[in-house]
């Protein structure tokens, strides 16, 4: 484990969460500063989960920006899509997912600003690729280079695309990556003040807040958005406290033990990063 930056208790945390041979990424970035605050495993390579609709919403209002998406336009709902593979095309498990409401609008329409509201605040996987549908992954990519993240990090297919996934395209990132990511949403370096102010409404309007929100303190402003399969847990937030820079926070669990565990360890590594921030 790479301990630059680390103190003992933020140390103990991640060990405690590695749960032997797992993998633990934490960035602390501040906005205005070059390198990190706090840095663990931050170039390791872990599955995206959906951590990887937090670029797709910041390309998504990109687009609104430049007049190229109407976030009032319906979009018929429907779960048949194309693959990244050529030729191939696939459809999601509507159990595999923790928005009914998208699933219970199939044939209808509904307007993209609903379907980017519950990508995010309730990580509906449906609601992801019709997204993702209208943004196209090179405006994605676009977002991920104009944040300077690196070449570790790939959005590349949509959720449940086992072709492409199965041909070696896959949705990759790391915690460095991520917190570059919002703290360049929050200087305003990947879209102007109504479409940056939009994005970082709906990350605050996130419900599932048992991760790093839980682990910090009361009086802050924190978007977030969570990821999460099996042996993995994953949060990113952009988190404001009155009279300082903004702070793009990442912690990436690859490992071992309950959701509820990932989830609980995350928030005290949280806790234990935030310390360091503001020693």
């Amino acid at each position: 484990m790479d301990t630059s930056y680390v103190d003992r208790s933020l140390s103990a945390a991640v060990d405690a969460l590695r749960r032997g041979d797992g993998t633990v990424s934490v960035v602390a970035r501040v906005s205005g500063e070059a390198g990190p605050r706090v840095a663990v495993e931050p170039d390791a390579q872990h599955y995206s989960a959906s951590i990887m609709k937090l670029p797709i919403l910041v390309a998504a209002y990109r687009l609104v920006e430049r007049g190229r998406l109407d976030l009032d336009r319906p979009v018929l709902v429907h779960n048949d899509f194309a693959s990244q593979s050529p030729g191939q095309r696939f459809s999601l498990d509507q159990t595999e997912d923790s928005d009914p409401q998208t699933w219970a609008a199939l044939g209808t329409d509904v307007t993209l600003r609903v379907l980017i509201h519950r990508m995010v605040t309730v990580s509906g996987n449906l609601a992801t690729d019709l997204v993702l549908d209208e943004v196209g992954t090179d405006e994605v990519a676009a977002v991920l280079a104009a944040a300077g993240c690196s070449d570790r990090t790939t959005i590349v297919r949509g959720i449940e695309d086992y072709p492409a996934r199965d041909a070696g395209i896959d949705n990759l990132i790391t915690a460095d990556d991520m917190a570059r990511l919002v703290v360049a949403l929050a200087e305003g370096r990947l879209a102007g003040p109504d479409a940056s102010g939009a994005c970082e409404r709906v990350l605050e309007a996130q419900e599932y807040r048992n991760g790093i929100p839980a682990g910090l303190p009361p009086g802050l402003v924190i978007g977030n958005k969570t990821g999460w399969i099996t042996n993995v847990n994953h949060d990113v937030a952009l988190v404001r406290a009155d009279g300082q820079p903004p702070v793009g926070l990442a912690v990436l669990v690859s490992a071992p033990g309950t959701e509820e565990d990932r989830e609980a360890g995350i928030a005290r590594v949280a806790a234990a990063a935030w310390a360091e921030v503001t020693a």
